[in-house]
C-alpha cells in the first residue's frame, strides 16, 4: 500500500475525482452538442479535460510498470539470499576441518540413492577416489561375518583411498543396520584416536591396530580432488579452507545395490534353474561397472564369505597397465572343478580379483559370455560351479587376448600369521575360528573396547 500511496498521493486523488467530474459534466454537454448539426465545433474546455485524461491514463501506465519493476527486482533479491541448502552443504564442507580434532558420529549422510535412482548411500566420502572395492553377499553370509569384514576393512586404512560398495542377493534390513552401526563407529574411533594421538603411537604396527594417520590428507589448492560420484553433488569451495591448515580427513564412500536393481531382468534365468549369488554377480557387473567407467582407475571384486582385507589390496597392482588383472592361486583345500583342465595348470581362485578398471569390467563380460556359453553347449540347466567356469576362462589364452592376466605366485594365506599379501582367506575346518581371533585381538585395545559394543562378548575368553 505503501507503494500506491507514492504514486498516488491525496492531492493526485482530488485531482482525479475532479476529472471525473468533469468528464461527467463533459459526457452530458457531449449528448447536448450531439443535437447541434455535425459542422458544430467542440469548445476548448473540453479539448483540454481530453488531454488531462491521456496524462494521466500515461501516469498510470508507468506506475504499473514501476511496481512491476520493483516486484521483479525484490523477488530476484529473495531468491539469491543464502538459503537453508546451501548453509547445509558449506557446513559439511567444513565438517572435515572442524573434525581433525573431533569427529562427530553425527556426520553419517541420511539415507538417499547412491547412483541415478538406485542403491543405497550410507556414507557419502570426502573426496573422488580412484579406486573401488565391489563386494559381493552370498546366501550363506551372516551378519557376524559381515561386520568383520567391514570392520577391519574399515580399520585397514583401504577406505581412506577407495569407494566401498556392497551388492546384497536381496533388501535386507539387517545387513543395513550392520553398515550404518559400523560406521557410526568407525568415525567414533577416528574421534577417540584423533583426541588422543599418544594412544595411536603407543599401538603396535600389526595388521589389527588402528592407524588415523591413513585418514588424514594433505591439502593442496592447486589440485582440485572432485567430488564422489555418490548421492547428490554439493557446492565445494577449495580456497575457503585457511590457508594454515593444510590437512583434512580423507575416507571413501559406502554404498549398497541388490541384484534387483543391477540385473532386473535375471539375465542367467533362460539358461540355467539354480542360480546362486556367486553367478548371478557377473550379471551384475556390466551394469554398475559400466555406469561408473573412467571415474576409477582400479576395481577389486571380492566375495565378503571367502576373503578378509586386512591392507590395501590395490598395492599389488599400482603401476600397472588399465586392462592388467591380478589372479590369486587357490589354497590347497579349496574346492573347485578340475574337468577340462590341464594338469599343470596353477588353479586360480574368483573370491579376490584386483586390476585396472578396464580390465576388469572386459573379464567380468568375459565370464558371463562363458556361463552362458557352457550351459548351451553341455545343455544342462544345473549351474556349474564358479571355481570351474573361472579357471576354464583363465586356461584359455585365446580368450583373454585382450586382458593382460597377471598370476600370483601365491595363494591366499590361510593362517593370520603369513597374512604377507593383505588379506586372509577364511579356513574352512572347524579347527580355528578365524572370526573369534580377530574379533577378540581388536577388542583387546583400549579405545576399541570401548567404542565396540559387541567387544564385551569377547573380553577374558
Amino acid at each position: 500500500m505503501g507503494i500506491f500511496l507514492i504514486l498516488f498521493p491525496d492531492e493526485h486523488h482530488q485531482q482525479i475525482q475532479s476529472t471525473n467530474d468533469n468528464n461527467s459534466i463533459s459526457k452530458k454537454k457531449a449528448i447536448n452538442f450531439n443535437l447541434f448539426p455535425p459542422s458544430f465545433s467542440l469548445p476548448s474546455s473540453l479539448k483540454s479535460t481530453k488531454s488531462v485524461n491521456l496524462l494521466y491514463q500515461a501516469q498510470y501506465a508507468i506506475s504499473i510498470c514501476a511496481l512491476l519493476m520493483f516486484t521483479i527486482l525484490l523477488l530476484f533479491t529473495i531468491s539469491t539470499l543464502p538459503s537453508t541448502t546451501n548453509t547445509t552443504a558449506t557446513r559439511e564442507y567444513h565438517q572435515p576441518r572442524r573434525q581433525l580434532n573431533g569427529v562427530s558420529s553425527s556426520g553419517r549422510n541420511s539415507s538417499t540413492h547412491a547412483l541415478q535412482g538406485m542403491g543405497t548411500l550410507y556414507r557419502r566420502g570426502t573426496r573422488a577416489m580412484h579406486d573401488l572395492i565391489v563386494a559381493h553377499a552370498v546366501e550363506s553370509l551372516t551378519s557376524h561375518e559381515f561386520r568383520l569384514f567391514l570392520r577391519l576393512l574399515q580399520r585397514s586404512g583401504t577406505t581412506a583411498k577407495s569407494d566401498l560398495l556392497f551388492v546384497f542377493p536381496s533388501k535386507s534390513s539387517v545387513f543395513d543396520r550392520a553398515i550404518r552401526e559400523e560406521n557410526d563407529d568407525f568415525m567414533k574411533l577416528l574421534d577417540q584416536y584423533n583426541t588422543n594421538t599418544t594412544l595411536s603411537n603407543n599401538y603396535s604396527s600389526s595388521f589389527s591396530s588402528f592407524k588415523p594417520s591413513h585418514f588424514v590428507k594433505k591439502i593442496d589448492k592447486s589440485k582440485h580432488t572432485g567430488e564422489p560420484i555418490w548421492g547428490r553433488r554439493t557446492r565445494s569451495n577449495l580456497s575457503e579452507v585457511d590457508s594454515a591448515e593444510s590437512r583434512r580427513l580423507s575416507y571413501g564412500s559406502v554404498v549398497g545395490f541388490d541384484v534387483e536393481e543391477l540385473d532386473p531382468e535375471n539375465s542367467l534365468s533362460g539358461f540355467l534353474d539354480h542360480i546362486p549369488m556367486s553367478l548371478r554377480r557377473w550379471a551384475c557387473y556390466p551394469m554398475i561397472l559400466g555406469r561408473v567407467r573412467r571415474n576409477f582407475k582400479h576395481v577389486a571384486l571380492v566375495d565378503m564369505k571367502e576373503v578378509l582385507l586386512l591392507d590395501d589390496p590395490f598395492d599389488k597392482i599400482r603401476g600397472t597397465a588399465m586392462d592388467s588383472v591380478l589372479v590369486i592361486t587357490q589354497s590347497s583345500n579349496e574346492k573347485h572343478g578340475r574337468r577340462n583342465l590341464n594338469k599343470a595348470q596353477k588353479l586360480v581362485t574368483p573370491t579376490i580379483i584386483i586390476g585396472g578398471d578396464r580390465g576388469v569390467r572386459r573379464l567380468s563380460d568375459l565370464m558371463l559370455t562363458g556361463i552362458v556359453r557352457t550351459s548351451i553347449q553341455r545343455k544342462r540347466r544345473n549351474s556349474e560351479t564358479e571355481s570351474a567356469l573361472f579357471n576354464q576362462l583363465v586356461g584359455n589364452p585365446f580368450v583373454l587376448q585382450k586382458v593382460k592376466l597377471i598370476a600370483s605366485t601365491e595363494s591366499i594365506p590361510e593362517s593370520i600369521s603369513k597374512a604377507n599379501f593383505g588379506m586372509v582367506k577364511r579356513r574352512g575346518n572347524a579347527d580355528v575360528d578365524v572370526n573369534y581371533i580377530l574379533m577378540k585381538l581388536i577388542c583387546s585395545f583400549q579405545v576399541e573396547s570401548t567404542v565396540y559394543s559387541d567387544c564385551y562378548t569377547y573380553v577374558d575368553k
